[in-house]
């Protein structure tokens, strides 16, 4: 019956979700693609740009790593490090420079004690555990008929939700701080500062497609849940 209502009753949830974030993947990858053929004036890389800007405000400290895969760069608050795939790293073009500023723009949040990203660092170990045992505790109150345990599962999934919410603002904050430190210190002319915005703005897309989904899911959950207590 799970089954039948998922795929047959409430399967309409998932495609919105499913097309937007297939939509957001296409233009990132298209956009990153475009701009990291696309050489800077200055011929800097993006580990020397994010040394630049970090250095800049004073975070001497925050180490500027090279990791290995496609864009796997991050900025871990714990290790208080940026981490640079290779291409980004080493890269000179517009898009590796972009994407290497939006992650020092990180660091200069956790710098600024910046509000959204410390509930988002809250939420991360209940979030790790929310996104994992949600599907199965619903699942279980479905089948078992225990209907606080399904309201349980909506209630963790619920934190799934907030984390994506929480990170919008997070990484649209990280792409503003990243945009006018390549321009303020002069790492990027005005016309390239447009390719900057293209590959930062697809990316943040990604953000808001897991949002979407997320908050779908969520409702999808919602639906179940209020199906099975009218039987």
């Amino acid at each position: 019956m799970f089954g039948m209502m998922i795929l047959d009753q409430y399967w309409w949830f998932a495609i919105p979700g499913l097309l937007l974030g297939f939509y957001a993947q296409q233009r990132l990858s298209s956009n990153y693609s475009r701009f990291s053929q696309v050489g800077l004036g200055s011929r800097i890389s993006g580990a020397e740009a994010a040394r630049e800007i970090l250095d800049n405000a004073g975070l001497y400290g925050v180490p500027v790593n090279e990791v290995e895969g496609h864009l796997t760069d991050h900025y871990d608050p714990m290790k208080r490090a940026l981490f640079l795939s290779s291409e980004n790293y080493s890269g000179r073009s517009v898009a590796a420079v972009g994407v290497a500023a939006h992650e020092a723009g990180h660091a200069l949040q956790h710098q600024a004690a910046y509000a959204p990203l410390k509930i988002r660092m809250a939420l991360v170990p209940i979030t790790s555990f929310a996104s994992t045992a949600a599907t199965w505790i619903f699942m279980a109150g479905f089948f078992m008929n225990l209907s606080k345990l399904a309201v349980a599962g909506v209630a963790v999934f619920l934190i799934v939700t907030l984390f994506q919410l929480v990170t919008l603002p997070v990484e649209y904050d990280a792409s503003r701080r990243a945009k006018n430190e390549l321009l303020r210190l002069g790492l990027v002319r005005t016309e390239e500062a447009g390719g900057v915005g293209r590959v930062l703005n697809a990316a943040a897309l990604t953000y808001v497609a897991a949002m979407v989904s997320s908050f779908l899911t969520l409702l999808h959950f919602v639906m179940i849940a209020r199906g099975d207590d009218r039987e």
